[in-house]
């Protein structure tokens, strides 16, 4: 009986503690509602209106943007349709596809904390952690492969192949890996950026190898609980979380289409666990982690850690002319998917599928971009078609926050005669 006084007693003072915490942050959002209630509105009559040319056009069925800064939201909706199996309007809960864009939620965060934590060095040789990478090319450039680095796998220098059919010699995760560790070098690191899948999949296998985890498991440890970031997760989803996702392209069968399963093939060969593409997320959890990076980037309190990840989001100088830092990419003026209004140092990543995650720490602000321009089918006119409504959104989005900006700062005081 006491054991048992003992155990009510601490479960109440559980719930007292989870009903203060619920409290407290339902405090600490009025706070922020009031706060906004007391500044400029931000007018996205021309952002929106670029986003219903782009579903007008069909450079998409639908998209979710949200915009904001590191309090919250200034700006969420959805335009258009899921999909053309479902009319639903976009939500802040539809789950997309986020291909590349995989690689910056996943594996730089993962990578980043693990150099954060002293478990790997960006100068850590690639033949350290996967002995296998060495062999393939023969004796004449052993030494080429040898010489790769984390940083060069980061930053897109390692001298890989773009994209390669990994799935024509493998039918699961490992053989992905093992076809991409196989891969040819075609010039010695360093000597160019070219951005590559493989040096994804091959990071995905690092990490993994250096814990003793899986990339799975350490996105979940180190990145997505401490966000409290539970719709961002790696397919295939079954059960009724399907309903909340947007399709891509059509199946080969013609059996309708992907949802719920990834659409690149050779990510969806590993069964979705490779590091340069598998996740799905959604406008509201992707805006969880942009506030969270835009805290850390501001040195204020962040699960992640301030110092190392500027680090990580300026742009290296390891080839020169390269937009990359490291697994983030920056903006190179008069060609970014963000547009030409964005800062110099904002960093952020796209999706083949049409997602993006861009990051302003200059003006404090984020913009998530979600369609699936894949659907029904991917053409190269569509893949330009979603390059010029990227920067036209960002480039409205940009102005509004510019306008607002000038509209909430104080006016200099008129100065008193004497």
């Amino acid at each position: 009986m006491p054991g048992s006084w003992a155990l009510l007693v601490f479960a109440a003072g559980l719930a007292q503690a989870s009903a203060e915490q619920r409290a407290a942050a339902e405090r600490a959002e009025a706070a922020v509602e009031l706060a906004r209630a007391r500044e400029p509105a931000l007018d996205v009559t021309s952002a929106r209106a670029s986003l219903e040319r782009a579903v007008a056009r069909g450079t998409f069925p639908g998209c979710f943007i949200e915009v904001g800064d590191a309090t919250g939201p200034l700006w969420r909706e959805g335009f258009g349709a899921l999909d053309r199996e479902r009319a639903d309007a976009p939500t802040r809960r539809t789950l997309y596809d986020l291909a590349s864009v995989t690689k910056v939620v996943s594996v730089s965060l993962v990578v980043m904390s693990l150099v954060e934590d002293g478990a790997l060095q960006l100068d850590d040789a690639v033949v350290e952690h996967i002995p296998e990478f060495a062999a393939p090319d023969g004796p004449a450039r052993r030494e080429w492969r040898r010489a790769v680095t984390i940083e060069h796998l980061l930053t897109h220098s390692a001298g890989l192949p773009d994209w390669l059919p990994l799935y024509e010699s493998a039918d699961d995760y490992d053989g992905v890996v093992r076809a991409a560790a196989r891969a040819p070098l075609e010039r010695r690191p360093g000597a160019r950026t070219l951005y590559s899948d493989l040096d994804f999949i091959l990071l995905g296998e690092l990490v993994a190898r250096a814990t003793g985890r899986s990339l799975v498991e350490l996105e979940r440890a180190r990145v997505f609980a401490p966000l409290g970031l539970r719709d961002t997760r790696r397919g295939p989803l079954t059960g009724a979380i399907l309903e909340r996702v947007a399709a891509t392209s059509a199946k080969p069968d013609g059996a309708g289409y992907w949802r719920g399963v990834v659409e690149d093939q050779n990510a969806r060969t590993a069964g979705g666990q490779t590091g340069h593409a598998g996740l799905f997320s959604t406008g509201e959890e992707l805006g969880v982690l942009a506030r969270a990076l835009l805290r850390a980037h501001a040195g204020d309190a962040s699960p992640l850690p301030g110092a190392r990840l500027r680090e990580f989001t300026t742009r290296r100088r390891l080839v020169p002319g390269s937009s990359f830092a490291l697994g983030w990419d920056t903006p190179t003026r008069g060609r970014s998917t963000a547009g030409d209004r964005i800062s110099r140092d904002a960093f952020g990543h796209t999706g083949w599928t049409g997602t993006s995650l861009w990051i302003d720490p200059t003006r404090g602000v984020y913009v998530v971009l979600l369609s699936n321009r894949v659907h029904p089918r991917h053409t190269p006119a569509g893949q330009r078609a979603m390059y010029r409504a990227r920067r036209e959104a960002h480039d409205a989005v940009l102005q509004a926050i510019d306008a607002r900006a000038a509209l909430a700062k104080p006016q200099r005081p008129l100065k008193h005669v004497q």
